[in-house]
C-alpha cells in the first residue's frame, strides 16, 4: 500500500480525503521540515499562493528551502491555487528560478487541493512501487555539526528562522544564554521587536503541561 507521512500541523482535509480516496495510507507526525513525506529522499513543501508570497516577503521562504535541501535529496515545492499572484510576475519567476538554480528544488503547481492530492499520490506511488523507497521523516540528512543543531533548535522558535537563530546565538553565545535573556535583552537583537521577544521569552520559560 502507498503510504504518505503528513505533518500534523498541515491537516488540509481536502488533500487528506483525496489521498485516502486513492487508497493511500496517511500517517500524521510532527515533521522537522516539509508537509508531505513520500520517501526517504522526496519531501513536499506545500504552499498556497498566499503562503508563498507571504513567506517570500517576510524572508522565511529561503530558510525553509535550505532546510528542505539539508534533509532530502529531492525536495519539491508545490504551489497551490488558481488566483493571481499579488507580486509582480518577474518577482515570482525570479524566486522560483533561484529555488531551482541555487538549491536544485523543483516547483510544481496545482489549481486546488484535488490536484495537489493527485500530484502527491502519483509521486508517492512512483517512489514506493517503482523505486521501492519508503517514506522517512529523517530523510537522507547529512551529519549535522553542533552549531547546526543549535541553529535548528533556535530556528524553530516562533517567528525566528535560520537568520534570526544565527543572530540570537551570535549575540547571546548559546541556547542557554537565549533562554536566560529578558525580553529587553532579546530586543537588542536586530529585527526582534517587543512582541516577538515576548513570544520567545514565553515559550522558553513557560511550564510544560501535557
Amino acid at each position: 500500500m502507498t503510504r504518505v507521512i503528513v505533518d500534523d500541523r498541515e491537516r488540509n482535509i481536502a488533500i487528506i480525503e483525496g489521498l485516502e480516496a486513492k487508497g493511500v495510507q496517511v500517517e500524521f507526525k510532527q515533521l522537522p521540515v516539509g508537509d508531505y513525506i513520500i520517501s526517504d529522499r522526496v519531501c513536499i513543501e506545500r504552499k498556497t499562493i498566499n503562503d508563498f508570497e507571504n513567506s517570500l516577503m517576510n524572508g522565511r521562504l529561503f530558510d525553509q528551502i535550505k532546510r528542505l535541501k539539508d534533509y532530502y535529496t529531492f525536495p519539491i515545492l508545490l504551489i497551490e491555487g488558481d488566483e493571481e499572484f499579488m507580486l509582480r510576475r518577474n518577482v515570482i519567476n525570479g524566486a522560483i528560478a533561484a529555488i531551482y538554480i541555487d538549491y536544485g528544488i523543483v516547483s510544481l503547481s496545482s489549481r486546488n487541493a484535488h490536484e495537489s492530492a493527485d500530484i502527491i499520490e502519483s509521486l508517492a506511488r512512483h517512489e514506493q512501487e517503482g523505486e521501492h523507497r519508503e517514506p522517512s521523516p529523517k530523510g537522507g540528512a547529512r551529519a549535522y555539526t553542533e552549531q547546526q543543531f543549535q541553529e535548528f533548535v533556535v530556528g524553530n522558535l516562533p517567528g525566528v528562522g535560520l537568520k534570526l537563530s544565527r543572530a540570537l546565538l551570535a549575540h547571546f553565545g548559546s541556547i542557554k544564554g537565549i533562554a536566560n535573556a529578558s525580553v529587553e535583552q532579546l530586543m537588542e537583537v536586530p529585527k526582534i521587536g517587543k512582541k516577538k521577544a515576548e513570544r520567545i521569552h514565553d515559550i522558553l520559560n513557560r511550564s510544560f503541561n501535557r
